[in-house]
């Protein structure tokens, strides 16, 4: 699986990848037909916010999943993000097993 970690307005740390790339190594495991997840990590400037994180998930044999978090730690939104996104995961597969359809 592959992950991109891109940074707007503020430099992508090795430290901030890798906090990236441990939240979306456990992403497979909502749903192992994950094949790619891009981080886009922006600094919104002062007064707005902090930092804006979307992560989209792109899996197989559907729409890519999105979900967007703002908020003044960059570490928490990426943690905000991924929850919401693993949400969607969660709820996708769900229904894929009430339907009788497997993601393969």
């Amino acid at each position: 699986m592959r992950v991109d970690v891109v940074g707007f307005k503020l430099e992508v740390t090795d430290a901030i990848r890798a906090h990236a790339e441990t939240k979306a190594g456990k992403l497979p495991k909502f749903f192992d037909g994950t094949q790619q997840v891009t981080f886009r990590l922006t600094a919104l400037g002062p007064g707005h916010g902090g930092f804006e994180v979307e992560v989209v998930v792109d899996v197989e044999k559907h729409d890519d999943f999105v979900a967007k978090a703002t908020g003044d730690d960059l570490y928490l939104t990426i943690d905000s993000a991924v929850h919401k996104v693993t949400r969607q995961l969660t709820t996708f597969k769900e229904k894929l097993k009430q339907s009788g359809h497997h993601p393969r």
